[in-house]
């Protein structure tokens, strides 16, 4: 028989044993490091175009040329535990469509001209978002941080993609 002094404490060291033997956490994989998910441009048809991996909390960045000034655009996207985020975005100038919105992010001036607004933290919903690629001069294209580069305007110029991010969930 177990005396009352040493009762609950057994009982507390039995229930953690039993704990730790039962294997990870059901979200283990949502741990940085753990998992990698996969980028995917999908055409219209639902055939995919492209896929890479994107090991979580790593990122990739859509870089083009504005179709109306031809200045270089960037927006950022990382992988937070299989959610896709817009993090930060660099524009050259607030031309046509683009700009600052008060509460959405940080705006800083980029060293060499231009604005950063960073930390915008933004989750797409549905982890994807629908893409129409331009020309080859607005030269749409992905590049992780992984080094792997994606050419969209020149796999689907004129065309309507998805971008998504894949967690295979």
């Amino acid at each position: 028989m177990i005396s009352l002094n040493w009762g609950r404490p057994a009982l507390a060291a039995f229930t953690l044993l039993i704990s730790a033997c039962s294997g990870p956490a059901r979200h283990a994989e949502t741990t940085p490091g753990t998992a990698t998910d996969h980028l995917e441009v999908i055409a219209a048809d639902g055939s995919v175009l492209a896929r890479t991996a994107i090991p979580r909390q790593s990122g990739w960045c859509l870089y083009w040329n504005h179709s109306v000034t031809g200045d270089g655009v960037i927006d950022c996207y990382v992988d937070d535990l299989g959610r896709m985020v817009l993090h930060r975005t660099y524009q050259p100038d607030f031309a046509a469509g683009l700009g600052h919105y008060p509460g959405r992010g940080v705006l800083t001036s980029a060293k060499g001209g231009g604005y950063w607004i960073e930390d915008i933290d933004e989750p797409v919903p549905g982890n994807a978002y629908a893409l129409r690629v331009g020309s080859l001069a607005v030269d749409h294209r992905i590049v992780t941080t992984e080094g792997d580069e994606i050419y969209l305007s020149k796999m689907a110029e004129h065309t309507r993609v998805t971008i998504r991010l894949d967690t295979g969930e």
